[in-house]
């Protein structure tokens, strides 16, 4: 969940405005459309003057390290990216930037997840997806391939996107835009024929621990959300499907594949589940970059354990792959802060950990996990 004021007593509480709100936004996408085109209308003169140079996108599993990946990138001053202020009120930018431009800063909270990830409403949040739903509505749905290829052609969207990003590089006169965007591993293809100067970090870390980390995460936000159903509502609205009760795989081009993985997971399966899983999304990423010399240029794989081990000269390394200058603050103020999680211990038994290791095995090693 986003940042919460501190009179709240969960961290998935949802103030009753926010959920109405949200409501609104969610039941009527085509009228936020016509906002959108009005807004950027009103503001044709000023956008022709924006150049949409480099973006930068942010992708992989949930708890692979993206969270931070896009903090780092959106922390350089001429990024602009969405902020925790921004849900619901994403299609129109421009003007809720200008309308929350003197909005008091709250007290840094620890976020739902409790993993120690300190978070206000000026935080970066993966809010972009909401756009992707509004045009591609069955880009949730495991029943159908989520993947856009770089062949697709959607004339609605495509404009409406490229002003969507002009009005928020306008809104905080930056030159450069970051999003994380989980999803987009099944889109890679797609956004660099919009944008061939895209930059990709791709987040990846070793199976064990990243189905654990997920496996975690999942348990909590199911109680979380049977405590409160407004949270489910935000992630559902939001397009956050990684975990909770509304959990809902990708669908890669493998109907099947996927249909296992629902299956896994519906008959209590779970470890066997997120490891076919994990299997699914780093084998369409390590194809696609395998054949796909365009999406592989624009790419950089960030491995999370490299990330902890190593943060300084991965930093340099990120932020060098995505042509940021003047960097050597940035990558102290973060690099100094960053370790292996000892917030949590293995909770696998041999028997899972072997289950996890057959299933992952060869995609693993591609990742350069033996």
């Amino acid at each position: 969940m986003g940042a919460r004021s501190p009179s709240d007593d969960s961290p998935f509480d949802v103030p009753s405005w926010l959920h109405w709100l949200g409501g609104l936004v969610d039941r009527h996408p085509n009228f936020c459309i016509r906002l959108a085109r009005l807004e950027s209308s009103s503001l044709a003169k000023a956008l022709r003057q924006v150049p949409v140079t480099m973006p930068i996108y942010v992708c992989g599993l949930a708890r692979s390290g993206t969270t931070l990946l896009h903090e780092v990138v959106a922390s350089h001053p001429s990024v602009a990216t969405q902020q925790m202020k921004d849900y619901p009120m994403v299609f129109t930018p421009y003007w809720w930037r200008r309308a929350t431009a003197k909005r008091r800063l709250q007290p840094p909270r620890e976020r739902a997840h409790r993993d120690g990830v300190m978070v206000t409403t000026e935080s970066p949040d993966a809010l972009e997806e909401m756009l992707w739903m509004a045009f591609f509505c069955r880009c949730h749905d495991p029943s159908v391939s989520n993947v856009l290829g770089g062949e697709e052609r959607h004339p609605a969207f495509e404009p409406f996107y490229r002003d969507h990003i002009r009005k928020l590089l306008l809104a905080e006169q930056a030159t450069r835009y970051a999003a994380k965007a989980n999803y987009h591993v099944a889109r890679l293809a797609y956004i660099v024929r919009l944008f061939p100067d895209a930059r990709f970090l791709i987040a990846v870390r070793s199976p064990r621990r990243h189905i654990g980390s997920l496996a975690r995460q999942h348990e909590w936000f199911c109680q979380g959300h049977r405590r409160s159903p407004r949270a489910l509502a935000f992630m559902q609205r939001s397009g956050h499907f990684e975990f909770g009760l509304d959990r809902r795989p990708m669908q890669l081009g493998d109907a099947s594949r996927t249909a296992q993985i629902i299956d896994d997971w519906a008959a209590g399966r779970e470890v066997r589940g997120w490891a076919r899983y994990w299997d699914m999304v780093y084998s369409h990423l390590g194809r696609l970059l395998d054949s796909d010399a365009q999406v592989r240029a624009a790419s950089l794989i960030v491995r999370y354990e490299a990330l902890c081990e190593s943060p300084a000269e991965t930093l340099r390394a990120v932020l060098g792959h995505c042509s940021l200058p003047d960097c050597e603050a940035i990558v102290e103020r973060f690099a100094a802060a960053i370790r292996d999680p000892a917030y949590y211990t293995s909770r696998f038994s041999p028997d899972d950990e072997k289950i996890i290791d057959e299933a992952t095995a060869d995609t693993a090693r591609w990742w350069g996990y033996e």
